[in-house]
């Protein structure tokens, strides 16, 4: 991982717990959890438009909250 995506992750997580939230899971996929769930639809909605570029942003979010990718290697087990 680069240092610069280590760098926006951290943010990402940290925006999650400003909102409320666990404050390790990343708002994007916190995002998909909502969406999925039927809590509220929109906020996927937004942050998946933010991030035009990458198809699914919140999912792939979610997924790698699952595998804990944004754990260190010896952490994810």
């Amino acid at each position: 991982m680069t240092y610069a995506k280590a760098v926006l992750i951290a943010i990402d997580q940290l925006l999650n717990a400003l909102f409320c939230g666990w404050p390790d899971e990343t708002l994007s996929s916190r995002c998909w959890r909502w969406d999925r769930d039927g809590v509220r639809h929109w906020p996927r909605r937004l942050v998946d438009a933010f991030f035009f570029w990458e198809k699914e942003h919140c999912r792939e979010s979610y997924e790698s909250e699952q595998l804990r990718m944004q754990m260190p290697p010896e952490l994810r087990g």
